[in-house]
């Protein structure tokens, strides 16, 4: 307690106190744009990553500043905006080259992060698993390796010739030298991981099981999707990189079982850095017999078309912009009549949905169906009774048989991938071909 001016007394109250409910990293936007002066995207990574943003300054301009990312002019203004804004750090919506991210620390006199720096520590906070954390820790050592200059330079001795080559010269190549060695085992410990990764996936082939992978922009509801479509528990959060480890879970459309895979979803200017670490976990993606494409509806159609170029432009990048692909506009149940109409003519080839509803689903699982009808090869085969294990394989591979018993065995009529056919040929009725079409 103290004592105020008219003698009363009343609780003490700290500095601190004063202030309260005020964000502990507060963060000033930065952006060099051709065009245009939109940050949502980066705001919603600051803030999936908890920080507060107060406010923002975007340059016109073709290309950003080689030395300091926006124009000297344009930094001396954002100092002093900054200060009254009382941020605390400066986030630029690029990846900064080391000299610019120096250059303006200095000219700033504040921390300064980029886009990258941001999508990594989201990632470092979201990673559970084992292979998770491997990736991510990839792919920050891969990032900082080039940005170690500087960090001893306090140990550094001044002048030139005979003696001058200091500690810290020493110790900035030690720790790149570690750094490159701890990239190296984390490759190898990878690698091993990927190979494990590749033996279930070999199991999953053998049992000849069509292969979904859900592909999308971050946030665009892919795990509730995989949810609704398999009766899976996959937590689901509305942040951006909720879901980094691959998710597989098997699915029946008609009686037909299917594996789905929902894995990292992607993002406007994605580092390479996590393109590369997290190039195991996207194999998911290039090795699927069918992607899911799944679009947040809601979007402005603007909006949209860009998160739409963005997730080509990663799977050309990763090897799976050949495989066959299905539009899924997620999020019916928040958009209205005239929304609806304008996709139907935008996107004719899309599936409107709501895997938060269930509305769609149905329609959604016949268009699956159907992208797969064309790889299924008829057979009719006379299978003998005691070949019964073959017959419940049969129908774990194809679902629905038309089946009759005869004197001889158990007929059966239906359409199987290729290569089960192939397996079961010496049970065609008649001599038949049963690979034939």
């Amino acid at each position: 307690m103290q004592r105020s001016r008219n003698g009363r007394t009343a609780e003490s109250r700290s500095p601190a106190d004063a202030r309260a409910g005020r964000a502990k990293q507060r963060a000033f936007m930065l952006a060099a744009l051709p065009e245009g002066d939109d940050l949502s995207e980066l705001r919603e990574l600051l803030r999936t990553a908890g920080v507060a943003v107060v406010g923002q300054v975007v340059q016109h301009r073709e290309h950003p500043h080689p030395n300091t990312y926006l124009g000297p002019g344009k930094v001396e203004e954002v100092k002093e905006l900054a200060r009254r804004a009382d941020a605390n750090v400066i986030a630029c919506d690029d990846e900064l080259s080391p000299r610019q991210e120096r250059n303006l620390e200095k000219a700033l006199d504040l921390p300064v992060v980029d886009r990258t720096t941001v999508i990594l520590d989201i990632f470092a906070g979201h990673a559970h698993s084992a292979e998770g954390k491997l990736q991510v820790e990839l792919a920050q050592l891969q990032y900082n390796l080039a940005r170690m200059r500087g960090l001893w330079t306090h140990l550094e001795r001044l002048g030139a010739g005979v003696g001058t080559r200091g500690p810290g010269e020493s110790q900035i190549e030690t720790d790149r030298r570690l750094a490159r060695d701890r990239i190296a085992a984390l490759r190898r410990r990878l690698s091993q991981l990927k190979s494990s990764r590749a033996v279930m996936r070999a199991e999953r082939e053998r049992a000849d099981l069509p292969q979904i992978a859900l592909a999308g922009y971050t946030n665009a509801g892919k795990s509730t999707l995989l949810n609704a479509l398999t009766g899976a528990q996959v937590g689901v959060r509305d942040r951006l990189f909720h879901t980094l480890d691959p998710n597989t879970r098997a699915m029946r459309i008609r009686g037909r079982p299917y594996l789905m895979t929902d894995t990292v979803g992607f993002i406007r200017k994605l580092p390479h850095q996590l393109v590369e670490a997290f190039g195991a976990t996207l194999d998911e993606t290039r090795l699927a017999d069918l992607i899911l494409h799944v679009v947040d509806a809601s979007a402005p159609e603007d909006d949209m078309v860009e998160m739409l170029r963005a997730v080509d432009d990663v799977l050309e990048e990763i090897g799976a912009g050949d495989r066959p692909r299905l539009l899924v506009l997620n999020k019916a149940d928040v958009i209205d009549a005239d929304r609806r109409e304008e996709l139907r003519f935008r996107h004719p080839e899309g599936v409107l949905v709501s895997a938060l509803t269930g509305e769609g689903l149905e329609p959604l699982a016949e268009r699956i169906e159907e992208a797969f009808r064309a790889t299924l090869r008829p057979v009719d085969l006379l299978l003998p009774f005691e070949e019964g294990g073959r017959l419940a394989e049969l129908h774990d591979v194809a679902g629905d048989l038309d089946r009759t018993d005869t004197a001889e065995g158990v007929r059966v009529r239906g359409r199987v991938p290729a290569t089960v056919a192939e397996r079961y040929a010496r049970f065609a009725v008649n001599g038949a071909s049963a690979a034939s079409p």
